[in-house]
């Protein structure tokens, strides 16, 4: 687990790995994004995918539960103000098993809050042909393990 002082830019993390169900895409998508190429096998294959896909919005949930399995220190974590350039490369289907990783792009102390930092990361999921399938840039605010003497 990483405080801010851990983080060095330029590092690359593995955050783990997770297989899509069909069952499981079906159920995230009648709840949060009821298309039905996300939801019905059968209009699926008339669609332009040819076939049932994960939502994309489900693919960046499963990699954020990853990224906190992993890489989240819950001590040190502060959480996020956001995210920027999210793309959703490749379509994620049944029986696909994505693999994600974090690159530390740069970090910063805050300047108001001593103690306190953010650093940003290339976020990217590949599948298990090792295609990029979604990338976006997240920023977090952890703590220091040991803060700086005022």
């Amino acid at each position: 687990m990483q405080y801010y002082e851990d983080i060095k830019p330029g590092a690359v993390r593995e955050i783990g790995s997770h297989t899509f169900t069909e069952q499981v895409i079906v159920a995230f998508a009648r709840q949060f994004d009821p298309q039905p190429f996300h939801t019905d096998p059968e209009a699926a294959k008339k669609s332009a995918f040819g076939g049932l896909i994960a939502s994309g919005w489900h693919t960046a949930a499963t990699v954020m539960r990853l990224i906190v399995d992993s890489a989240i220190e819950v001590e040190a974590s502060l959480g996020s103000p956001g995210f920027d350039d999210l793309s959703w490369l490749k379509p994620v289907r049944p029986g696909d098993t994505i693999h994600a990783r974090m690159t530390c792009i740069d970090k910063t102390p805050s300047r108001s809050r001593p103690g306190i930092g953010s650093a940003r990361f290339l976020v990217e999921a590949f599948n298990q042909n090792d295609e990029l399938v979604m990338h976006y840039t997240s920023i977090g605010i952890m703590r220091f393990r040991t803060p700086p003497a005022s």
